[in-house]
C-alpha cells in the first residue's frame, strides 16, 4: 500500500512539474519576397505587419521572406531548408510567390530567378560551368514541394496568390488569375491544403478605392507597396484565413 501511495506521489509530481512547464507557442513561418517582407523603407511587406493582426502572446510570427527571391532561388539559396527544418507539428506555413518568377530560367542574370510556367513536372537543365549543373522545375513544382514537405513534417501550409500590382486596366485592377495566382490555387487544390486568393481580395478593394488612392500606396514603382498599401494586404491575408473555416489560425486572430 505504501508502495502504491509513493508511486502516486510521485506521479502527480512528475505530471504537476509538466503542466507547469512552459507550452511551445506555434508558429507561423512565412515565405515570399520583396511584397512580403522588405527593408527598403518607405517599402514595406504585408509580412511585417501581420503580426499586429495576431494574438502574439498565442503564436509567434516568423517571416522568413526575402526581397528578390522566387520560389526557386528560395530553396537554391537553402532558405527553405532552415524553414523546413525548424516547422514543428502544428505550425503554420503561409507562401506567397510569383513576382520574381516570370523570367526565362537560363544562366544570365535577368533568368537565374525564373521558373517555368505551369505547374507541371517537366523541367529544364542549366550547365552553369565547372560541371555545375541545375535542374530547373515548374512554379508548381516548387510550391507542391513547399507543401508536401511542410505537411510531413506536421506543418499547416496555406497558399496565397500574388498580391496584385499597381496596374488598372479600364477602371479595375488586372488580376494574376491566368497565371501564376491561377497555378497558385490549383496546387492548393491538388494538395488538398488551404488556399487564400489574397490578389483577387485585395484587388477588389483597390477596384473600390480607385487609382489615385491605390498610387499613394506604391512610391517607387508598381509591384512595391510602402507601409499603408501592406496594412492593406496584412488585413486581405486575414480576410482570407477568416474565409477559410475549418483554418485553426483562425482561432488567433485579434477580435475573432
Amino acid at each position: 500500500m505504501k508502495r502504491q501511495l509513493l508511486f502516486l506521489a510521485v506521479l502527480f509530481v512528475a505530471a504537476s512539474s509538466f503542466l507547469l512547464l512552459p507550452q511551445r507557442k506555434p508558429v507561423v513561418y512565412i515565405i515570399g519576397d520583396s511584397t512580403v517582407r522588405n527593408t527598403n523603407r518607405p517599402q514595406c511587406g504585408w509580412g511585417e505587419l501581420i503580426g499586429e493582426l495576431l494574438d502574439t502572446s498565442k503564436i509567434t510570427v516568423s517571416n522568413q521572406a526575402m526581397a528578390g527571391r522566387s520560389t526557386r532561388t528560395f530553396i537554391k539559396e537553402k532558405r527553405w531548408e532552415k524553414v523546413i527544418n525548424a516547422i514543428q507539428p502544428g505550425d503554420y506555413l503561409i507562401m506567397q510567390f510569383g513576382h520574381n518568377e516570370g523570367s526565362k530560367p537560363d544562366t544570365s542574370k535577368a533568368g537565374y530567378r525564373g521558373v517555368l510556367r505551369g505547374t507541371g513536372n517537366d523541367s529544364v537543365s542549366l550547365n552553369w560551368g565547372d560541371t555545375l549543373t541545375e535542374v530547373v522545375h515548374s512554379y508548381g513544382w516548387y510550391l507542391r514541394k513547399f507543401v508536401r514537405e511542410a505537411k510531413a513534417k506536421g506543418g499547416i501550409p496555406v497558399i496565397c496568390s500574388m498580391i496584385p500590382r499597381n496596374q488598372f486596366v479600364e477602371g479595375k485592377v488586372k488580376r494574376a488569375d491566368k497565371d501564376f495566382g491561377k497555378w497558385a490555387e490549383e496546387i492548393a487544390k491538388e494538395e488538398g491544403v488551404f488556399f487564400i486568393n489574397l490578389n483577387a481580395i485585395t484587388a477588389d478593394k483597390y477596384d473600390v478605392l480607385g487609382p489615385e488612392q491605390v498610387k499613394s500606396f506604391f512610391p517607387g514603382d508598381h509591384t512595391h507597396t510602402n507601409e499603408a498599401g501592406a496594412r492593406v494586404n496584412a488585413a486581405s491575408v486575414v480576410d482570407g484565413i477568416r474565409l477559410l473555416k475549418t483554418l485553426t489560425l483562425n482561432q488567433y486572430l485579434k477580435n475573432n
